[in-house]
C-alpha cells in the first residue's frame, strides 16, 4: 500500500494515525518532495474509476492562483496530467493506493474497509 501525504496537512495526519492505530502497513511518501509522475497518476486515475478532476486539491492556494476552477473545463486529460505531475501541492491528499483501489482524501467511513495487504 502506498500512502501519499503532505506531512503538514492535518487531514493527512488524521489518515496516518488511522492507519497506524489499525497497524495497517504502508509505504509513506511525501507528495511535495516526491511528486507522482505522469505514468503513476495515469495508472491511479484509471484504477480509481474517477474523473481526473477529483485528483485536484481544489482548496489549495496553487489551485486558486492558477485559476483552475475555470481553466480545467477546457484542458485535455493529458494537459491535466502534466499539471498534476508538475506540483504535488495540486494533488488532493492524502492518497492511498492499494492493489485494487485508490482512496482520494480521507473519509474514515470509506477507509474502514482497508485491510493489510
Amino acid at each position: 500500500m502506498l500512502f501519499l501525504e503532505y506531512p503538514k496537512c492535518s487531514t493527512c495526519k488524521k489518515a496516518k494515525k488511522f492507519l497506524d492505530d489499525r497497524r495497517i502497513k504502508y509505504i509513506d511518501r511525501n507528495i511535495k518532495e516526491d511528486n507522482p509522475n505522469i505514468r503513476e497518476l495515469d495508472q491511479w486515475i484509471k484504477l480509481s474509476n474517477k474523473d481526473i478532476n477529483k485528483f485536484f486539491n481544489t482548496s489549495g492556494i496553487k489551485y486558486r492562483e492558477l485559476k483552475l476552477k475555470v481553466r480545467l473545463k477546457t484542458m485535455s486529460y493529458n494537459e491535466k496530467l502534466d499539471l498534476l505531475s508538475s506540483d504535488g501541492m495540486l494533488i488532493k491528499r492524502p492518497l492511498l493506493i492499494t492493489f485494487d483501489r485508490v482512496f482520494i482524501g480521507f473519509k474514515e467511513v470509506d477507509w474502514d474497509m482497508i485491510k493489510n495487504e
